[in-house]
């Protein structure tokens, strides 16, 4: 007996079977209902070509970290340099993922490695962070006066918030109610309220100028590198005080390649037990426990070149420090080390992780290793 549909079923039917065309073949993944990718930002350090060349490196976390594709990002003529790429941000919401350069904002499909438009912004661009819900973007001006507030669909900047501070960082919180910022040139990190888009409080002075940063999931804590420490600060993110500084034992601060301080580079495992800092002027990243009242450093493990920021999976499996290994963070050992379809080493400080079923995004990780504990 033959099956009989409705005039509604054969649309719906037929709408998926030409949105599932549209899915490249390798996102979709033969035989595999659920898929996790790590996205990579090249060049994401500086405008150096030699860790990846240029676009978006699109890696299986799945299959060892397997090179999957790549997305072209920016056309450099012969004999120009690339423009250094300076953040990455996604919204599963709305199946598109940003990168940032010193110049512009570009906005790509999820679905089709489309780029649905490129934007350059009076100012320059920095470090990005979008609203959970996929529609507003906090965009940093190059080291300027201000942030934009930029709609994420259309790429329209809707609005300024001007700090004075040499805007730099940008993290939204997990429930998205808030976007901090911070400056190089300001000890103190900025809260936003991301409804009324007003700077609501600050916390700090810290120690010195704010250079990466992350926040818990309650947004109780924030954990901060600053200038000439060789370890982190805390802050309490609801009274506004700076409550310890903290410095990594055993080791001593040295010569940097790059960033001129040698921590740059902080991240919380998903579940906030620990922390992950950066070491550029020891080549180390050391891992801190966080269970306990007082942080202490559990172990320090070396890495193939200066670090310069920590990221996680979202399942909080593993950690990739912008020098391309990837720890089990379990074990502390490294499982594999990025490299592109030529076999060449990747590192990059922009990379995030994102969640496929049947070939469409559910779930956008961030460039920051934030903490996801919401209790």
């Amino acid at each position: 007996m033959s099956e009989i549909i409705t005039r509604r079923e054969f649309i719906v039917r037929g709408g998926a079977a030409l949105s599932a065309l549209a899915i490249p073949y390798d996102l979709r993944g033969p035989g595999t209902a659920e898929r996790h990718l790590l996205y990579v930002a090249e060049p994401g350090i500086r405008n150096y070509v030699e860790w990846g060349g240029i676009g978006i490196l699109v890696f299986d976390v799945e299959d060892n970290f397997r090179f999957v594709r790549r997305i072209p990002t920016m056309q450099v003529a012969d004999g120009e340099s690339p423009e250094n790429v300076k953040g990455i941000c996604a919204s599963a919401a709305t199946n598109r993922v940003y990168v940032t350069t010193i110049k512009r904002m570009l906005c790509i499909d999820l679905l089709t490695d489309a780029v649905l438009w490129n934007r350059a912004y009076e100012g320059g661009c920095d470090r990005m962070a979008i609203t959970p819900d996929g529609r507003t973007i906090f965009l940093p001006t190059l080291e300027g006066p201000h942030w934009f507030v930029i709609d994420a669909l259309t790429g329209d900047a809707q609005m300024r918030i001007v700090r004075n501070s040499g805007a730099h960082n940008t993290l939204c919180s997990l429930d998205g109610s808030h976007a901090y910022l911070a400056g190089l040139r300001s000890p103190s990190l900025s809260i936003v309220d991301t409804a009324t888009r007003a700077v609501t409080s600050e916390v700090g002075p810290f120690g010195n100028v704010i250079r990466p940063f992350t926040v818990d999931g309650a947004q109780r804590r924030c954990y901060v590198n600053v200038n000439d420490l060789l370890g982190f600060e805390i802050g309490d993110i609801r009274t506004g005080k700076m409550l310890r500084r903290v410095e990594v034992p055993g080791f001593k601060a040295g010569p940097v390649k790059r960033h001129g301080c040698p921590s740059h580079g902080i991240g919380l495992t998903p579940d906030e037990s620990e922390l992950w800092l950066c070491d550029g002027a020891n080549s180390h990243v050391h891992v801190f426990d966080l269970t306990e009242a007082v942080p202490r450093l559990r172990h320090s493990l070396p890495v193939r070149d200066q670090p310069g920021w920590v990221t996680f999976t979202l399942d909080g499996r593993f950690a990739i420090p912008s020098t391309g290994e990837v720890f089990d963070v379990r074990s502390k050992r490294i499982v594999t080390k990025l490299s592109d379809e030529t076999g060449r080493p990747v590192q990059s400080e922009k990379l995030l992780e994102i969640v496929f079923i049947d070939g469409r995004p559910v779930r956008a990780g961030d460039q920051f290793g934030a903490g996801r504990r919401r209790g």
